[in-house]
C-alpha cells in the first residue's frame, strides 16, 4: 500500500484540539480537507504527521507551538485610541475586529485590552502560543 510523501495531494478527515481537549475545528461533518503537500498551507506540523500514512490510516498528533501557529508575538499588539474604532463598536476583551492594511489587504484582529481612552489589538493567530492536538484519518492519495 502506497504511503503519502511531500508534495503528493491527500484527502485528509481531522479533528484540531486544545490540549485540555476543546475542539476548535473538524472535517467530520463535512468533506474532507483536500490538500497538495508542500505548498506552505498547513501548519508544518500537520503536514509532517501526514507524511508515510497509508489510506484508511488514523492516528491523533500532538503538534508544538513551534510546529503550529508559533509563539505569542508581543510585537503584534498595538495600542490605538477608542476615537478610532466606529461608534457602533462597544469594545470588549475577546472581541474580533478586521483591518486594513496599506496595500488594501484584510488582516483579523482581537481586542486584548480595554481601557477608558484607549484598546490594545492583538494580530496574532487565535492559536499562536498553542500545543495542538489532530485526529487525522489519512481518506486518498491522489
Amino acid at each position: 500500500m502506497s504511503k503519502v510523501k511531500e508534495n503528493d495531494t491527500v484527502a485528509v478527515h481531522y479533528t484540531g484540539k486544545l490540549t485540555n481537549g476543546q475542539v476548535f475545528d473538524s472535517s467530520v461533518d463535512r468533506e474532507p480537507l483536500k490538500i497538495q503537500l508542500g505548498q506552505g498551507q498547513l501548519i508544518p506540523g500537520f503536514e509532517k504527521a501526514l507524511v508515510d500514512m497509508e489510506v484508511n490510516e488514523k492516528k491523533t498528533v500532538t503538534i508544538p507551538k513551534e510546529e503550529a501557529y508559533g509563539e505569542v508575538r508581543k510585537d503584534l499588539f498595538q495600542k490605538l485610541p477608542k476615537t478610532e474604532l466606529p461608534e457602533s463598536i462597544k469594545p470588549e476583551v475577546g472581541l474580533g475586529l478586521v483591518g486594513s492594511r496599506p496595500d488594501g489587504t484584510q488582516q483579523q484582529f482581537r481586542i486584548a485590552e480595554v481601557s477608558d481612552d484607549h484598546i490594545v489589538i492583538d494580530a496574532n493567530h487565535p492559536l499562536a502560543g498553542q500545543e495542538l492536538v489532530f485526529d487525522l484519518e489519512l481518506v486518498s492519495i491522489d
